[in-house]
């Protein structure tokens, strides 16, 4: 994932400011379920978290796993 960000679009490196703006903008839940006492919701929020960032950094949100693709 490290590689994505810092490659994607000519980015010469990481935005901190940028990861930080994002990470405040996600959901309450997803930064609160990163310290959840049970693996499920750590797992869902992280990938909340990841989800967050990827839409970020490329414009566009990323298709859910469970989501068919349709040939047009």
């Amino acid at each position: 994932m490290l590689f994505f960000l810092c490659s994607h679009m000519g980015m010469d490196r990481i935005d901190t400011a940028r990861v930080a703006e994002t990470l405040l903008a996600a959901p309450g839940w997803a930064r609160v379920g990163l310290t959840a006492p049970t693996s499920h919701i750590r797992v869902e929020a992280a990938f909340e978290l990841a989800r967050v960032i990827v839409e970020s950094v490329t414009g566009e949100e990323p298709a859910h796993s469970d989501q068919l693709g349709l040939s047009l």
